[in-house]
């Protein structure tokens, strides 16, 4: 488990409240194909005309029928890699909960108790109802997004869900200057509800009389959640207004709209319980109840100990990095599989990054930073390190995008074939080197810049493996080719303070070095691309957002500007692919590795028809471990292997 997911396009200013909430809901990566067909998938996609219930269902009253630590195994489907210590609390609002199955604000967020506007869908970049009725649209002026509150949403008190408190959940996130409100106030001027049903939210507005950031508006729909007024007003009571007071508040009597609610909780495992009048089994959305009873999750104290669970069939589903994990179908024969039958095994997401000090001596020169990617053996990389569990860059060629459908078609491959590599190319990567005058003069093996060796540091925290070994091979590119690269593994403490510091030049040791990228979700490529090469980041005396490596360039700051008001998608194309271009020809950072947007490894000794690539569902379920984001239709599908 590790913070590299995080990621997000809010101002520089906000960063480090956010990072505090994606760190403590940390999720690995990834997806996972079905060796074999689970049978015929069910298609679960919301009904097109919903249907109000006329009346509110009484509340969940959750009786404890059995003990947490004896579930009936068919009603129960237990989890693993999401939660690695106690929860602290159930408060939405606050980003100190560490309930890893319950409140994660990310791309796709997870839904099991609170609720969001829409789902976002990473497989086709779309945003699908939930609380919402139908779509969502702008004004002429893309000024204002409008949107309807299903009538049939209801609280788990069975009182209706309603725009009013889509309206009170953001005034008091503001109010009380939550980390939600930090990511959006710069982009947000107000939600209102202009009758029970209807949402307006009216984006800010630059000088030009336009919304200062379409994209960042309409993330919101599927990425924060909606909460109960009546409820907040209780909690504000309670804490007598004082902001420390609210946010520290464990809301064990918190009102929530999804399918579960708290069941058991302690420093062992974390239990979710169905609720049984969920208003989802409306026609207007799901139509029937999720199948598992129970959403239960054991805290392992290591990735070793939830492997083995999961080949004892205690885990169903796993969200952690199981090593070679192929080996526990080829070689263990046992009932295990991921979103994808062969290598890469999971649908990339994210694009680890190799950053280059463009400080450093010879690093300002592009033919040197080329030389070094195109001399690096990335197919070790991906072999070693990530056990195969990423696509090669045979298989994606590199650009700015993951290996999602969705953005692969948002820019012309063909037209940057020239500049895309594999890797591993040591006699190309010298003749670069040659042909720029970067030789070896004095005859010590070592190419000299300038009269100067060159020698060079290459970076990671210590403990992070696969990234060790990644930087490995890295250095080892760089000794292939006539260039002095070591390595250094720090502490993350020091680590992320050296990286993080964006107002002076990197020290020593910092010549090349590894952070993380963005993620899919609704602002993505855009938000992915601004964060690898936007100028804005140079200068934060505290930048978690991107471009360590202080890169700029005035075009693609430009370009970075236009594209979230450019709505012609042949025009965003031309963007996209000329942003590509630029990036591959410059070069001031190379991915490394593919990696998921959340590993997600199923047995099905018990439960079966999970996810998997060509299932037949329809919006494809994503990979996410069936609780984030339109991922969550997946609990609706699945089936005992013996009911």
């Amino acid at each position: 488990m590790d913070p590299r997911r995080f990621f997000v396009e809010v101002p520089m200013k906000h960063r480090f409240s956010l990072l505090i909430v994606f760190m403590v809901s940390v999720i690995l990566t990834a997806c996972g194909p079905s060796p074999a067909p689970v049978g015929q998938p069910t298609t679960v996609q919301p009904a097109q005309a919903p249907t109000a219930l006329t009346e509110a269902s009484a509340p969940t009253q959750v009786a404890a029928p059995i003990s947490a630590d004896a579930l009936p195994r068919k009603e129960t489907l237990y989890f693993n890699g999401l939660q690695w210590g106690p929860v602290v609390g159930w408060n939405p609002y606050s980003n100190n909960n560490n309930n890893g199955m319950v409140i994660a604000l990310q791309d796709s967020a997870r839904v099991t108790m609170f609720e969001t506007p829409y789902l976002y869908n990473m497989l086709d970049g779309k945003q699908y109802p939930l609380l919402a009725d139908g779509d969502w649209t702008w004004n002429a002026d893309r000024t204002e997004i409008t949107f309807k509150i299903k009538s049939a949403a209801r609280w788990s008190d069975g009182t209706p869900v309603t725009a009013e408190d889509v309206a009170y959940t953001w005034a008091t996130h503001v109010k009380y200057e939550t980390a939600v409100a930090a990511a959006n106030r710069d982009y947000i001027e107000t939600i209102e509800a202009v009758d029970p049903q209807t949402v307006v939210i009216k984006a800010k507005l630059d000088a030009n009389g336009r919304a200062v950031n379409p994209l960042i508006v309409q993330a919101y729909l599927s990425t924060y959640y909606v909460i109960q007024k009546a409820w907040t007003q209780k909690l504000e009571e309670r804490s007598g207004g004082d902001p420390t007071k609210l946010l520290a508040d464990p809301a064990e009597d918190v009102v929530y709209s999804g399918p579960y609610g708290k069941f058991f909780a302690d420093d062992t495992k974390v239990v979710l319980v169905r609720n049984d009048n969920y208003w989802g089994q409306d026609p207007s959305m799901w139509g029937k109840l999720p199948m598992p009873k129970y959403l239960a999750h054991v805290i392992f104290k290591d990735n070793a100990a939830g492997s083995t669970a999961l080949a004892a069939g205690e885990v169903d589903v796993s969200q952690q990095f199981n090593s070679n994990v192929q080996d526990l179908w080829e070689k263990q024969n046992l009932p295990i599989s991921t979103y994808l039958p062969e290598p890469p095994y999971h649908i990339g997401a994210s694009l680890p990054t190799a950053f280059f000090n463009l400080k450093a001596a010879g690093l300002d020169q592009v033919c040197i930073r080329k030389a070094i990617a195109i001399a690096v053996d990335y197919s070790a990389i991906i072999a070693n390190a990530m056990t195969n569990q990423s696509a090669t860059f045979e298989q994606v060629p590199r650009s700015l995008m993951n290996p999602t459908p969705f953005e692969q078609a948002l820019y012309n491959r063909e037209a940057v074939a020239h500049l895309q590599w594999t890797g591993n190319d040591i006699e190309g990567a010298k003749k670069l080197l040659d042909d720029c005058g970067v030789v070896d003069t004095d005859g010590d093996g070592w190419r000299e810049y300038n009269g100067q060796k060159l020698s060079y540091v290459a970076t990671c925290p210590n403990g992070w493996s696969d990234w060790q070994a990644a930087i490995e091979i890295v250095a080892a590119a760089g000794k292939q080719i006539g260039i002095d690269i070591t390595t250094n593994f720090p502490e993350w403490s020091v680590y992320q303070t050296v990286v993080t510091k964006s107002d002076t030049p990197l020290p020593a040791g910092y010549e090349i070095f590894m952070m993380w990228s963005a993620g899919a979700g609704p602002t993505q490529p855009w938000g992915r691309i601004r964060n690898l090469l936007s100028s804005e980041w140079i200068g934060m005396p505290s930048n978690w957002s991107g471009n360590w490596g202080q890169y700029s360039n005035p075009e693609v700051d430009e370009l970075l500007k236009l594209i979230p008001h450019e709505t012609d998608e042949a025009r965003l194309k031309e963007m996209y692919t000329r942003l590509v271009e630029i990036y591959l020809t410059d070069v001031p950072s190379f991915t490394l590795m593919y990696r998921p947007q959340n590993f997600h490894t199923v047995n099905e000794s018990i439960w079966t028809n999970f996810p998997h690539e060509g299932d037949g569902t329809n919006p494809p379920v994503p990979p996410l471990n069936l609780i984030d984001g339109w991922g969550i239709a997946g609990l609706y599908n699945l089936r005992l292997v013996e009911p």
